[in-house]
């Protein structure tokens, strides 16, 4: 916010020097890129503050010539026989110089001579400081509203402790390290793709543009900018989850029979997949087939691992996954986080079934199919 003020002294500055709008506007306009008349209003706003400051009991208006950029304050003025304050009253002699036909009682605008001094000229500053500010919030959330939830590509501006600055021509936005991918690195200069996750219509501190690397809308609408079939809805992502910076896992389905979804969004020697695990810092990416068979999809779910065997309990809510002992560790992932987003995805409890295990499930689910069995036959 420095430069808003800076800017702001400067201009209070001109303006009691010289009492001059037109370089001062001309200079705010330069700076700013903001509309003149807005400007004016509020460089007049802010110097009636100031003589407001100095002079609380007075009626005191500011006013800019259109044409020659002079800056006019005036008071008005009560019309009395006899005069015990000038700044407020004018004599019925004096006023009839002015308006022959006014009366006491009556009231009158006249030029205000009165002086403010450096304190006043802080409270200006202030205010025009601040209305500049909202007058820029108001632009920046007309120009971006129409733009949050969509991908935006800037520079990198600035790296803090907090998160990363980010440029777009001349606004700034704010990726907070809360919403960067653990693998990103902040190189100054350096172009970024980000979701434009929140356009507030004021600043919060101090940012008013909020983006984000790690939601799973992020990944899907990088998928539909690298894949023209998700763009055109012939193949459909069904379901997103992640864990940002290890691995996503992403459900598609083709609404074209002779299209093969996976295929599709991995490309040949994995083209088309491989512009997107770059712009994930290195996050790996499980591409999966949709599935009407629960069963299925909880085994497609669990890669890379190789999947032998799943049964499912009769609520479907827990699936008994069999595998050989060495694809145990490839289900379970690093830090338990592959099976973890299988369970996410799926919406299912995934529980791997140990070697010693699963021949005492099976022979059990044998011997009840052989009990049913027996039941029918009687």
């Amino acid at each position: 916010m420095s430069n808003h003020d800076s800017i702001s002294y400067y201009a209070i500055r001109q303006i009691k020097d010289t009492v001059n709008l037109v370089n001062v506007i001309e200079e705010l306009v330069e700076e700013r890129g903001l509309d003149k008349a807005i400007l004016s209003s509020i460089v007049c706003e802010g110097m009636l503050a100031a003589y407001q400051k100095k002079y609380p009991n007075l009626n005191l208006k500011v006013e800019e010539d259109p044409k020659t950029g002079e800056l006019s304050v005036q008071g008005q003025k009560e019309v009395i026989s006899t005069v015990v304050d000038e700044d407020s009253q004018i004599s019925l002699k004096k006023a009839r110089h002015i308006d022959k036909k006014i009366n006491v009682g009556d009231t009158i605008w006249l030029l205000f001579e009165g002086k403010i001094g450096r304190i006043e000229i802080l409270r200006a500053r202030q205010v025009i400081a601040s209305k500049i500010r909202l007058v820029e919030a108001l632009a920046i959330y007309n120009e971006f509203k129409d733009k949050q939830g969509e991908i935006v590509l800037g520079t990198i501006h600035k790296c803090e402790r907090s998160g990363t600055v980010v440029k777009f021509g001349d606004i700034l936005a704010f990726l907070p390290k809360s919403l960067t991918i653990p693998g990103d690195k902040c190189i100054v200069g350096f172009s970024i793709r980000a979701l434009l996750k929140e356009v507030l219509q004021e600043p919060r501190n101090d940012n008013q543009l909020i983006l984000d690397r790690v939601s799973k809308e992020f990944l899907q609408q990088l998928f539909e900018l690298e894949i023209p079939e998700i763009f055109e809805k012939l193949v459909e992502i069904k379901k997103v989850v992640r864990a940002p910076g290890y691995k996503s896992k992403v459900i598609v389905f083709s609404h074209d029979i002779n299209i093969d979804p996976v295929g599709t969004c991995v490309g040949v020697g994995g083209s088309r997949i491989k512009p997107i695990l770059k712009e994930l810092s290195g996050e790996k990416i499980d591409v999966i087939a949709w599935s009407d068979s629960l069963e299925l999809f909880v085994k497609n779910s669990l890669k890379p691992a190789a999947i032998d065997r799943v049964v499912l309990s009769d609520d479907n809510k827990v699936a008994h996954v069999w595998l050989d002992e060495d694809q145990r560790s490839l289900a379970i992932g690093k830090m338990g986080q592959n099976i973890a987003l299988a369970s996410r995805l799926t919406g299912v409890d995934i529980q791997l079934v140990r070697g010693g295990e699963k021949k005492e499930i099976v022979e059990a689910e044998e011997e009840i199919e052989i009990t049913e069995s027996a039941g029918q036959e009687e």
